[in-house]
């Protein structure tokens, strides 16, 4: 098991843990620091069990918080998933308008009608 110091707050600790933990260890011990180096800037040196104490609640409200989010998030993904799955199941009717064949040969005879029509017009007006 190495031993590995870690700076919390501008103190040292010396901390065992298992082969190949040192990195995560480290980690953790840096996001602490990061809590104690706040709370030694606003409040000044305090005893080591408060300010570890006191970084460790500020890092759990962070957790919860975080937590909380992602719980939202999951909300969200389910109803989101629901949705999809809904949609996929019941795909939303599209209806074309298909207009029939006498239709369009009516509007073609009426505009070839007003064609002849306004060549005639043109004719007499000249």
């Amino acid at each position: 098991m190495p031993d590995v110091t870690i700076s919390i707050g501008g103190r040292d600790f010396d901390v065992a843990c298992q082969d190949g933990e040192e990195h995560f260890l480290r980690a953790a011990a840096k996001m602490l620091d990061n809590e104690a180096t706040v709370l030694v800037g606003q409040i000044g040196r305090m005893p080591e069990a408060r300010m570890l104490l006191m970084a460790g609640l500020m890092l759990a409200d962070k957790a919860a918080g975080l937590e909380d989010q992602l719980r939202a998030a999951e909300e969200r993904a389910v109803v989101a998933e629901r949705v999809a799955a809904n949609a996929r199941a019941n795909p939303e009717r599209i209806e074309v308008p298909v207009i029939p064949d006498i239709v369009t040969e009516t509007f073609a005879e009426i505009a070839a009608r007003a064609e002849a029509l306004a060549a005639r017009v043109d004719e007499r007006l000249q």
